[in-house]
């Protein structure tokens, strides 16, 4: 599945109607705390930082839409994940924090047809506005759903998903359209759903907090970040990207490796014994020294915090930061760098389990992460071999927070990149060289494997070093 904005999914023309939750049910006194990152982002937010910052998805679903069985599923849906019936309030002069929740069954699903056909640029505009309106972490619902339906009416018709940030996280956006859809048919033919069981995000914010009772590993974890700031601050992109903007992005995704290909990888990374991500750190160092003469390869990379079983398919924001550092000799093999990735990994990874910006308190400095590279292999999905049948896009709003952010997804039909950057002539070229020479190079991994200590693929990766 590609991570793109909402201008690159061909958006049909048609009739859009609008499915806004809206609460019957008694909104209850929650004592659940929010875990520590939905704390920082209403915090951030509130001093005007990380608006507009929804993640969302968009797919098809085959057949006529029926009004009726999808404003069941929707509801379904919502009764499933809890986090999708719980508000909560920053209140800015104390800086407290009150939740309050709706039971199960207490949300009803208000449909504001449009009721016309319009061209697909109109489609578009209405959606950015509706996303950007609804999906903020300081309102209730902070996501809102959409359907379009092409001329005709015949279908397919088109799923639209936005929610802030706070209440969701890229993996939580690749299990939408599985969800969804199974609900709908569920719905519509009584084929069940059969979804597996879930735990809820809110619950999860006040376990993150019973668990920072271990000192030790809070201690460890600081000092892991207080290595990583060292004296320049966190990792930068390797390249010059020019002036940052604060509100200028653009953007690229790209397929690295076809599905047989991405397995070659994966094979050649369990030959130099290392995952496939500690694979794909091993190339990403590989093409800092390629075009830019670096010699240590530092960036943070953010790891999943889904502990335990429930937590595994559940709605929320489960993720922790991890500084990657690792030196880059001119004679490394692929098998080098790889191992070398895979023992940076397993050094800094017990830093993930303490919140990042409860790292920042203690290190008393607010930390940004500037190059960020992110993995997820997502190729076990329930029905994500229909993504493209279903034309399935995850989509991300256009406020950011990094320098450069990488996604690098492998799933069923290969391994997909995506990137966002600063929107200037510096970063786009620096952006474009950098992922022509990361496709060089895990195309040459593939090709010709070596996984030895030394030999000839460091001739080929490093022969354009500056």
């Amino acid at each position: 599945m590609e991570f793109t904005e909402l201008a690159d999914y061909a958006i049909p023309a048609g009739a859009l109607v609008e499915w806004l939750p809206c609460a019957t049910g008694p909104w209850v006194p929650d004592p659940r705390p929010v875990s520590y990152i939905h704390e920082a982002h209403l915090n951030r937010s509130a001093a005007g930082a990380g608006d507009k910052s929804w993640l969302g998805t968009a797919f098809e679903i085959s057949g006529p839409l029926d009004v009726d069985a999808f404003r069941v599923a929707l509801g379904r849906w919502i009764d499933r994940h809890e986090v999708l019936r719980s508000h909560t309030v920053l209140e800015p002069s104390s800086g407290e924090i009150t939740r309050h929740t709706v039971p199960i069954g207490g949300i009803d699903i208000g449909v504001v047809s449009h009721g016309y056909d319009a061209s697909s640029q109109d489609n578009f505009d209405h959606l950015h506005r509706l996303f950007d309106d609804y999906a903020s972490p300081h309102s209730w619902p902070s996501y809102v759903f959409a359907t379009l339906t092409p001329r005709g009416g015949d279908g397919p018709f088109t799923v639209f998903f936005a929610a802030d940030h706070s209440i969701i996280d890229g993996f939580s956006i690749v299990l939408v359209a599985h969800e969804i859809a199974a609900l709908y048919r569920e719905a519509s033919t009584g084929s069940a759903a059969n979804l597996f069981p879930v735990g809820s995000y809110v619950d999860f914010g006040a376990v993150e907090r019973e668990q920072m009772a271990d000192m030790e590993a809070e201690k460890a974890a600081v000092e892991i970040w207080r290595k990583a700031l060292g004296t320049d601050g966190l990792p930068q992109f390797p390249l010059p990207i020019g002036e940052r903007g604060t509100d200028s992005q653009n953007g690229l995704s790209t397929w690295l490796l076809d599905a047989e290909q991405s397995k070659a990888f994966s094979s050649t990374c369990a030959a130099a014994g290392v995952g496939y991500f500690a694979g794909l750190l091993g190339g990403l160092a590989a093409v800092g020294r390629e075009v830019a003469g670096s010699d240590q390869f530092e960036v943070v990379t953010p790891v999943h915090t889904r502990s335990a079983q429930e937590w595994a398919g559940a709605l929320g924001w489960f993720v922790g930061l991890c500084p990657v550092e690792f030196a880059v000799g001119s004679d490394c093999s692929f098998g080098d760098l790889a191992t070398r990735a895979a023992e940076s990994i397993a050094s800094v990874k017990p830093a993930a389990a303490v919140p990042f910006d409860r790292i920042g308190e203690h290190l008393e400095t607010p930390i940004r992460p500037r190059f960020v590279v992110s993995y997820m292999d997502v190729r076990f999905v329930p029905e994500a071999a229909q993504w493209p049948e279903w034309n399935a896009r995850a989509l991300r709003s256009k406020a950011y927070t990094h320098d450069v952010y990488i996604w690098i997804n492998r799933t069923p039909q290969g391994l997909n990149l995506a990137v966002r950057y600063p929107g200037n002539e510096t970063a786009n070229a620096a952006v474009h060289a950098y992922v022509a020479a990361l496709r060089r190079t895990v195309e040459e991994i593939v090709a010709e494997p070596d996984t030895g200590t030394s030999g000839s693929y460091s001739s080929v990766v490093f022969e354009t070093v500056s």
